[in-house]
């Protein structure tokens, strides 16, 4: 079927089933294309409610591998998206809104309660896919690291609100996008998306992010939502269904209306317990159902999303304080050894000192004003970018930074150089908490490095002279005895090997270190432990 417009019209399963059949699955933006026409013919001209929700059924598949596909543009991209970037990122969302529009408009269509007996489970369904392609819209907004614009919440909460007047929030239903084997319904759908927020979504990677969501999709059928019927017992979390916000910690007032649920997760927490009990006997996370994933990753990540999802306050380590200043930050290891190194510029060892062609051409031009005798050495200029960021708190162990201006990318878990308010020096940090504002503004979570680092070059120890690699920057950090952390050493990513010897100078000086074990690994650098030599 050729559908140049969308105002053309699908009035019949046949025809809308050859369409989809015939989407070229092989072009992800030339099927988006397609899948929108599709969508939009449905809402301008919306066939009979049955052929509609039919139809909409059959597009699942096909759309969510195509705004997969039209995701990864944007996935795991430093702040702030470029404009090719963000309209990938618009396209995605407004497939999802089409959807999400496009199963309203069944239920509007409905007509009203017959004596046919799937009618509970036929509501139920179309209120499931209501949820779900809202969750999609957060769901994308977490993984492209940006705020959650106003009043999707609030359309959530109405959803599942209208499912519980209709009494179908725990009427089975059919997902065949998450589960072949087990039914879901509409709580597990609502659940789904509370327990994804709660987790911390902008300090997890999309990796992650994307293991949770799968986790909370199997297990959120183990958490029930219940009214607050004992007003002398006050759950310490609660979603407010009137309230355009998620779950939240209970106000200090008690002021809590009857639109109030809380959450038993109980149940999620035995569950919990279970996995983690079967992995540490040597069980593999693809035996349990957990993804094709390391053990020891699955279990760090667990143990991450214990505390929140069984709704126990995460006690800080270091207290956080408000703050008022500005805070320096600089990027990238050529800037950050820089202002590290008291704006000294880096310069190659005698013993490693080459020069790469742009310099020797740059010395072949130029070659008549050198001075005979003398050696040669050129000094480039050295200007590298440091940006001012609001500082809004801080402890004793991380930051939380603001930007409203245009600037520099930051990537989640990149290594920054952060001076901070009430400092002189520029500490390590990696930037662990990262989202992007509606207004366009960053909000960056900094987590220091401990100790004070020290400019330093490094590179491979050489097995003989003749094959010398070149000294790259790196950094040294003492040994915290306040902390218990030993000494380490930060590298560019890459450069990890395990018991490899490093040759390190510093201060006119070469010494060999040992690498130990990771530390703490960026999209960027590794924090290594290491013995000396």
């Amino acid at each position: 079927m050729n559908m140049a417009s969308s105002s053309q019209s699908i009035f019949d399963l046949r025809t809308g089933a050859d369409y989809l059949s015939q989407l070229p699955l092989t072009n992800p933006p030339l099927a988006e294309q397609q899948l929108i026409k599709f969508l939009d013919a449905l809402l301008e001209n919306p066939p009979e409610s049955s052929i509609l929700l039919a139809l909409l059924e059959q597009a699942r598949v096909p759309i969510h591998f195509v705004e997969e596909e039209m995701a990864r543009r944007y996935h795991n991209k430093p702040l702030v998206l470029s404009d090719d970037e963000d309209g990938f990122f618009q396209q995605v969302l407004s497939a999802w809104q089409r959807m999400g529009k496009a199963y309203a408009l069944c239920a509007r269509l409905q007509g009203p309660a017959t004596d046919n007996p799937q009618y509970s489970t036929l509501v139920a369904t179309i209120l499931h896919r209501c949820l779900y392609y809202t969750g999609m819209l957060i769901l994308e907004h977490f993984r492209a690291r940006r705020e959650v614009p106003a009043g999707i919440w609030h359309d959530l909460h109405g959803y599942y609100e209208t499912a519980e007047q209709w009494g179908i929030v725990y009427t089975p239903v059919n997902d065949s996008l998450e589960s072949d084997l087990q039914a879901t319904h509409c709580a597990a759908a609502y659940v789904t998306l509370l327990l994804i927020e709660v987790a911390s979504p902008y300090s997890n990677s999309v990796r992650d992010l994307n293991l949770i969501r799968r986790w909370a999709g199997m297990w959120a059928p183990l958490v029930s939502l219940h009214r607050l019927d004992d007003e002398y017992e006050v759950p310490p979390y609660i979603v407010e269904l009137m309230k355009d916000q998620p779950i939240h910690p209970t106000s200090a007032d008690n002021n809590i209306g009857a639109d109030a649920r809380r959450l038993d997760t109980s149940r999620l927490g035995l569950q919990l317990s279970h996995m983690l009990a079967q992995l540490r006997q040597r069980m593999t996370p693809s035996q349990l159902g957990l993804g094709e994933e390391t053990s020891g990753h699955v279990i760090q990540l667990l143990e991450h999303l214990s505390r929140p999802w069984t709704q126990t306050a995460s006690p800080r380590r270091f207290r956080r304080f408000s703050s008022e200043g500005t805070a320096r930050v600089t990027v990238g290891f050529d800037a950050m050894h820089f202002f590290i190194s008291s704006s000294e510029e880096f310069i190659q060892p005698d013993s490693a000192n080459t020069y790469s062609r742009a310099e020797f051409e740059e010395l072949f031009t130029f070659r008549n004003q050198a001075t005979p005798g003398q050696a040669l050495s050129i000094k480039p200029k050295v200007d590298f970018p440091v940006e001012e960021w609001t500082v809004i708190n801080h402890s004793a162990n991380g930051f939380r930074l603001a930007r409203s201006h245009a600037g520099q990318k930051i990537a989640h878990s990149q290594l920054l150089a952060v001076c901070p308010h009430d400092g002189e020096r520029f500490l390590l940090g990696q930037a662990s908490w990262l989202m992007q504002e509606g207004s366009g503004g960053l909000v960056v979570g900094v987590s220091i490095l401990p100790g004070i680092p020290e400019g330093v070059s490094v590179r491979h120890a050489p097995t003989h002279a003749a094959h010398a690699d070149r000294y790259v920057r790196g950094f040294l950090l003492p040994p915290v005895a306040a902390i218990h952390d030993e000494g380490s050493i930060v590298i560019p990513s890459g450069m990890y090997q395990a018991s490899a010897r490093l040759e390190v100078h510093v201060d006119g000086k070469s010494r060999l270190l040992r690498m130990k074990h990771i530390r703490q690994r960026g999209v960027d650098f590794d924090r290594v432990s290491y013995e000396p030599l």
